[in-house]
């Protein structure tokens, strides 16, 4: 799929942004087009995407504003597994995070920050929290369904709810 300048996408693993320019680049002797995209919610950061790429990698536009309310009312209402095998459960995020289905990336973010709030995360558990939480809120921010400090209050709302209830 061709995206133009403008266009907000999601690059899984990184979030959402938009692109701002088309560039040739030579890489290795090799003349490649990279989209130029600048990242919603780091400020200043830019990422260069291979265009030969993006399918591949799982490149697509960011959801329309109604697809980002049902978002946020599946992250109230998804339930929270407890793996309590550490590998397992970092190798079944880090797959649900690389998918680039915001679906999976709001149940990795739910349950880590369950998992937070109840027994705390190591390191490496809150490296990727923070991560899947900059995808996923930087992808509702551009779809328009809210600010990211509401965005980020109803997912706090919805784990201390959970909590409370349990």
């Amino acid at each position: 799929m061709l995206y133009n300048i403008g266009d907000k996408i999601v690059y899984p693993m990184h979030g959402a942004g938009v692109i701002e320019s088309i560039e040739e680049k030579m890489i290795l002797g090799k003349k490649q087009s990279y989209y130029v995209m600048k990242m919603t919610l780091t400020g200043e950061m830019t990422v260069m995407i291979p265009m030969q790429s993006c399918d591949e990698i799982g490149v697509r536009f960011v959801i329309e504003k109604e697809e980002g309310a049902k978002v946020l009312e599946a992250f109230r209402a998804a339930p929270v597994e407890d793996s309590g095998n550490w590998n397992k459960r970092h190798r079944d995020n880090m797959q649900k995070i690389k998918s680039g289905d915001i679906y999976q990336v709001l149940n990795v973010v739910k349950e880590l920050m369950y998992r937070d709030k109840a027994k705390g995360l190591s390191t490496s558990e809150r490296k990727m929290l923070n991560n899947a939480k900059q995808i996923m809120v930087s992808e509702l921010v551009l779809s328009k369904v809210a600010g990211r400090n509401d965005i980020e209050s109803i997912m706090c709302d919805s784990v201390d709810e959970l909590f409370e209830a349990r």
